[in-house]
């Protein structure tokens, strides 16, 4: 997977940009941290089609072209809108932990979690630049892989692995929305002798999404654990 650094595309010299239309009075000033938010809360209440510039300026109460003294256009507000719920603010003493599994699992469990709060971001994540919060996090998983004894040639496959885990798990869960109703007679479906195992085990009565992607990774890690 190729990854693009956050910030590389050309800006435009906001110098000779129009000056900023005039914000009502009763709105607070206009500014890239106000644009961003009022972002995330667009695309939390309607993913990634209700963000439009026109409808990002009206929430705002602005003129679309004052968006543009702060922007340079909707992609890197995607960009910013992304970033900013992949923050991650671990517990300081994790850095000097030697529980590298529990590191492990508070970065992967944060970053799934706020995917789950914001679930336009998984469609986003793939096709969008790595920002400063998303690198930060890969940075830190590679540098806990990397003391605990993942040799070097192998921490990018470890990496994208556990990538492709939290990614992979957080798009299905957000993916598959069945009642206990449509669980039940899917279920029921598999009551024949060309599906016996995955109907024993009841698989597709299963909800436990948390418990699985716990468990999930611990055998995930158990494979990248030193030898």
């Amino acid at each position: 997977m190729a990854v693009k650094p956050g910030g590389t595309r050309s800006k435009r010299s906001r110098r000779t940009s129009p000056q900023p239309e005039q914000e009502p009075r009763n709105e607070p000033p206009l500014s890239k941290e106000r644009i961003v938010a009022t972002a995330v809360e667009l695309l939390d209440a309607g993913g990634r089609d209700a963000l439009t510039m026109r409808r990002l300026a009206d929430r705002l109460g602005s003129g679309a072209m004052s968006l543009y003294w702060h922007v340079d256009n909707k992609e890197e507000v995607f960009d910013l809108a992304l970033d900013s719920v992949l923050e991650y603010r671990g517990p300081a003493q994790m850095v000097e932990s030697q529980d590298w599994r529990g590191e492990v699992v508070h970065v992967l469990e944060d970053w799934r979690a706020s995917m789950l709060r914001h679930p336009w971001s998984a469609s986003l994540l793939p096709r969008r630049a790595l920002g400063p919060n998303i690198l930060g996090r890969l940075e830190l998983l590679s540098k806990t892989l990397s003391r605990a004894g993942v040799a070097d040639t192998d921490l990018n496959v470890a990496i994208w692995s556990l990538w492709n885990y939290v990614m992979g798990a957080t798009i299905t869960r957000t993916s598959v929305d069945l009642s206990d109703d449509d669980r039940a007679a899917a279920q029921q479906r598999l009551a024949s002798e060309r599906y016996p195992t995955i109907e024993r085990s009841r698989l597709l009565l299963d909800n436990d999404w948390d418990g699985a992607f716990r468990k999930g990774l611990d055998f995930l890690l158990d494979g990248l654990a030193p030898r």
